[in-house]
């Protein structure tokens, strides 16, 4: 399954709003944090992320997509 931000961001939300936080309203900043999570946590780990391969014909180390 590929890393979505957008996927990533629901999710979030919904763990906010499952631990009490306030999601909606005038004040609530919940969606721009959610945002800027899910993109710094998906950018760091396709740009960082490897998977080990240990053995056959795909040993090796390999960029996460």
């Amino acid at each position: 399954m590929a890393l979505s931000k957008k996927s990533l961001k629901k999710r979030i939300i919904t763990e906010l709003k499952e631990q009490k936080f306030v999601t909606e309203g005038t004040h609530a900043r919940s969606d721009e944090l959610a945002t800027a999570l899910a993109n710094a946590i998906v950018d760091e780990i396709t740009q960082n992320a490897k998977a080990i391969v240990a053995g056959g014909s795909s040993a090796g180390q390999w960029p996460v997509n």
